[in-house]
């Protein structure tokens, strides 16, 4: 047992010392999140051979575009982030505020900025932000986590960028970074009631929402579906949810095959290539194909979990526990809404969605999780 989840040396180089040393390179987080990955790009391949799209070549661009977000987290010392921690606040909250300046709508939300032929999403980026700066603002706290004061100053650190992404506006991307909010104080030490008291409240501010109609057509029907716990009767708010779940029925226990499925790229699912990638697996792999995703993912996020749980310093641990609360909320938000156990809230699968953004936010936070592992002591989990 002990092989399976051991990781292996690497020589890196030293940040502090500007000389290069012997750590761990933890091979089973890369390999995991490699493997969902490569699942996602089969699961694009397989839709634009049943259509007439080209996700396929457009998301091996962006992987190799990604290289270079994820080769700076990998090599920068940990430590920077934390040193310049205001920098990256302030850097999160222009991007989002130049949304709203120069910002693209789609689909009645201004969330986008285009460079040329890349398309950005700051809201996406202020998630990998927050979770740096907030680990950073508990780090420089220490022994302060459990006071009032800090708590209050906490909540006006994630107040400003939540209220940003709500005003694009995106009730996924808010409930993102509010979930991040609550994993790092958590793991700080912030007192529970706090915590809980923050839910009820945050609650409390959904159903208030919902009957005074403050927000959008689209986002009250999901806030019902949230805070009552079911489904609207309203068609066009499940016609998603119910094309996804004849997707998978079709698939049966061991799927129609590779590049068999009938549903997919015909537009019978839609917004199959991001918020519903995971139908192709049902429908072409069936039960066991969808086993075997959950598993990838579950073994994957037990990566993530063990990098934040060995992690000695205080910096290191918070900014993986918020790195961990994003993709874990994503994962289970995605699948769950695809299974229409969730309501929608539009939030894509970690490495599988097509998406430039996404996709470098999940290379970029694996690669920042490697470099946490490598400079991290050896522990009960290594070989």
């Amino acid at each position: 047992m002990s092989s399976i989840l051991s990781a292996r040396s690497l020589t890196i180089p030293d940040g502090s010392q500007g000389s290069s040393r012997t750590r761990f390179f933890d091979w089973w987080l890369f390999v995991s999140a490699a493997v969902l990955l490569l699942i996602g790009m089969m699961s694009l391949y397989s839709i634009d051979k049943g259509g007439s799209t080209s996700f396929f070549r457009s998301q091996a661009i962006k992987i190799i575009l990604g290289l270079f977000p994820a080769a700076v987290m990998l090599l920068v010392h940990p430590k920077l982030l934390q040193r310049f921690s205001s920098v990256i606040y302030v850097l999160s909250l222009s991007c989002l505020m130049l949304v709203f300046l120069a910002g693209r709508s789609a689909k009645g939300a201004q969330r986008w900025i285009d460079f040329g032929p890349i398309e950005f999403q700051p809201s996406e980026l202020a998630k990998f932000f927050l979770a740096i700066t907030l680990a950073a603002f508990f780090a420089n706290r220490i022994g302060e986590a459990k006071s009032f004061k800090t708590y209050l100053l906490s909540l006006a650190h994630l107040g400003i960028p939540l209220l940003l992404v709500l005003k694009q506006p995106h009730l996924g991307g808010a409930l993102s970074l509010l979930l991040i909010w609550l994993g790092v104080s958590l793991v700080a030490g912030t007192q529970p009631k706090f915590l809980v008291g923050t839910v009820v409240a945050t609650f409390a501010i959904l159903v208030a929402g919902y009957y005074t109609n403050v927000l959008p057509d689209y986002q009250l029907k999901r806030v019902k579906e949230f805070v009552m716990g079911t489904q609207s009767n309203d068609a066009d708010s499940r016609y998603h949810q119910q094309r996804a779940l004849i997707s998978f029925g079709s698939g049966g226990i061991s799927g129609q095959g590779y590049l068999k499925g009938e549903h997919k790229g015909t537009g019978f699912v839609p917004e199959q290539q991001t918020d519903y990638i995971s139908t192709v697996v049902g429908e072409e792999g069936g039960l066991i194909g969808c086993t075997l995703l959950l598993g990838a993912f579950g073994f994957f996020l037990f990566r993530v979990w063990l990098v934040m749980f060995q992690a000695v310093d205080q910096f290191m641990k918070l900014a993986s526990a918020g790195i961990l609360s994003y993709l874990s909320f994503h994962t289970v938000a995605n699948l769950g809404m695809n299974l229409e156990l969730l309501p929608v809230v539009g939030l894509w699968l970690p490495f599988m969605s097509f998406g430039g953004t996404a996709l470098w936010l999940c290379m970029a936070s694996v690669a920042l999780l490697l470099n946490i592992r490598a400079r991290e002591p050896s522990g009960m989990f290594e070989g």
